[in-house]
């Protein structure tokens, strides 16, 4: 089977060597090695990264460090500037690619050269690398359509199916920068930023192409962004406004039954419930209630 040519692998950097050292790892050793990969450095205030990337000795890879710290999004976003690929992967530092990862999103991109950005299946894992079991990712696949290996996801249809579940791991993400054109992450956004990217491509008339096959290793921690904003609401918060939103963009281009959907923000409210559920199972009972009251002051 043919390939498209080298896809970049692009790790927006900030702390956590001991992580990024594993994510460096899996980029090389990609059963494929039509790969470049870069670490950008957003003025974190861990030592010894360049040194890290720099004692490689692998010419596939570079250090990049940004003159000013530009948050998350912004390093994000930066990526698709420093790529020298039409293909770009942005890696998060704490996750890993499994070995077929590159072979995947190569093979897709040749097969549909009209597709803006590619995703694969994710494999959980914990703080140290084992797999483990996540009913909040296992329930995504319920809102995947269609039984096939391949999802095609273009307008209306796949707007409602990730309102109705957002079952895209945004990192696993391989980007066409050729038909994405100007468009970037919004950074007014802390955490709903992939929900926000994907639901505008489509919004834009471009086409997502995912695979069930799995690619991609996501770290599930503690201390990791995703959990703390879960844990202090901004997670909770942010989607309440997106919902809002799309349901006002829906409702102007027509999609009625899409924009209700987005209103009454169906899977927002089985997080929180399901949440508040551990909660009370664990005895925290102060952040059940305050997840509690949230949950009843939702709007519709």
């Amino acid at each position: 089977m043919s390939a498209a040519g080298e896809i970049t692998i692009a790790i927006p950097f900030h702390r956590g060597l001991a992580y990024l050292e594993k994510a460096v790892e899996s980029v090389r050793a990609q059963t494929d090695s039509a790969w470049r990969l870069i670490v950008c450095d957003d003025g974190g205030l861990e030592d010894g990264v360049e040194a890290f990337v720099n004692g490689l000795g692998d010419g596939r890879v570079r250090y990049v460090r940004n003159e000013q710290n530009l948050g998350m999004v912004g390093n994000w976003n930066r990526q698709f500037e420093l790529a020298e690929t039409d293909l770009l992967a942005l890696l998060h530092q704490d996750d890993r690619l499994l070995p077929n990862y590159v072979a995947t999103m190569r093979a897709l991109a040749a097969e549909h050269d009209d597709v803006t950005a590619f995703y694969c299946g994710t494999t959980i894992i914990d703080e140290v690398g084992e797999q483990r079991f996540s009913f909040a990712d296992w329930i995504k696949h319920l809102f995947v359509p269609g039984e096939g290996e391949h999802t095609l996801l273009e307008g209306r249809d796949a707007t409602r199916a990730l309102i109705r579940g957002n079952f895209i791991m945004c990192p696993t993400l391989c980007y066409r920068r050729s038909l994405l054109g100007d468009l970037r992450f919004d950074g007014r956004w802390k955490q709903v930023q992939d929900l926000e990217f994907t639901t505008r491509l489509l919004f834009a008339g471009r086409k997502l192409l995912g695979t069930r096959e799995r690619g991609y290793a996501y770290r599930r921690h503690a201390t990791s962004a995703t959990s703390v904003q879960s844990e202090n609401l901004l997670r909770f918060e942010e989607e309440q406004q997106l919902f809002d939103l799309l349901a006002d963009e829906c409702e102007a281009r027509g999609w009625t039954e899409v924009a209700i959907d987005a209103r009454r923000k169906r899977i927002v409210r089985l997080h929180l419930a399901y949440r508040i559920t551990g909660d009370v199972l664990r005895l925290r009972l102060g952040r059940a209630a305050a997840k509690w009251r949230f949950l009843r002051g939702l709007r519709k």
